[in-house]
């Protein structure tokens, strides 16, 4: 009996520590949720707050009883956001689509061709993420305006067509299929292309739709080379619009309206990882194990 109470209240006592340290985790958690997602929640409020009602608040008010849609006509008539909207488009997807070929290509060579000097040019080709971007775009830079393509969306798109760590990522998950599925595919008589399309491509899709959301994302997010290779504003992206409409005045004083135009660029990102963000999860995992 004294053995079963002395269990029980270690039972009880583990259990209270469980629950106190779940209560912690939560509510720190929580916290945190918070602290991230209320800019998000004070952009959206001061999206549908009128012009009027945002200027005349001494105080602010983390809610509004009158919402209105003004802000997001005006971010469409008073300035072209629409056609900041369709350059992005244009470069995300051109720009996502070349460099998932080059990827998908540069990480099947390294994974499972052999070549006289592979490793040596894998180490080499890691050793470029050593070299600090800020050099990587001066170059750039130098080079597309040498070969005057500044304020072109070819211009905009080449240099942002490879990426090291994507072809990284990918590499690791083309070399943990088994080699016997690429032996038993020689036998039969398939060519590496045919190999790489139909058997290794359809295993590593949660790695590919991640890194294909996660260039959209940096594409439609970009601000620097865009902003340092053009200064025509028909080649302007949103990212380049909106700080262009906030030194322009329009966004200085009408902020609610500045408001509704972030929301407006901000949806679709927001929207594509909601949809994937399983994928996502699973390429990422996918990508740091062995096996």
């Amino acid at each position: 009996m004294t053995k079963h109470t002395g269990y029980s209240k270690i039972k009880k006592s583990a259990k209270a520590r469980k629950t106190v340290g779940n209560v912690v985790i939560y509510t720190l958690l929580t916290l945190w949720a918070v602290m991230v997602l209320f800019p998000f929640y004070w952009m959206l409020l001061s999206s549908v707050k009128s012009y009027g009602s945002y200027t005349s608040e001494f105080i602010p008010a983390f809610f509004t009883l009158s919402p209105t849609m003004e802000n997001y006509i005006s971010a469409f008539t008073a300035v072209p956001l629409a056609g900041y909207f369709v350059n992005t488009l244009i470069f995300t997807v051109s720009t996502t689509a070349i460099m998932l070929v080059v990827t998908v290509f540069a990480a099947f060579a390294f994974a499972r061709l052999n070549f006289k000097g592979k490793n040596v040019a894998f180490m080499l080709f890691l050793a470029l993420m050593m070299i600090p971007n800020e050099l990587v775009i001066v170059t750039n830079f130098v080079t597309i305006t040498t070969l005057d393509m500044r304020n072109t969306f070819l211009g905009l798109i080449l240099p942002s067509v490879t990426s090291v760590f994507y072809i990284y990522l990918l590499k690791e998950n083309l070399a943990q299929i088994p080699d016997e599925l690429y032996y038993a595919a020689k036998v039969d008589g398939t060519s590496d292309l045919k190999y790489l399309f139909k058997v290794m491509l359809p295993i590593c899709k949660p790695t590919i739709i991640t890194i294909v959301i996660l260039k959209v994302i940096e594409c439609w997010n970009s601000f620097v080379w865009p902003r340092l290779i053009t200064d025509d504003a028909n080649y302007f992206l949103v990212s380049n619009g909106i700080q262009e409409i906030r030194e322009s005045g329009f966004g200085r004083e009408n902020i609610p309206a500045m408001m509704a135009a972030v929301v407006v660029i901000s949806v679709p990102l927001i929207v594509l990882f909601l949809i994937f963000r399983k994928k996502v999860m699973a390429g990422v995992s996918r990508g740091g194990t062995k096996g």
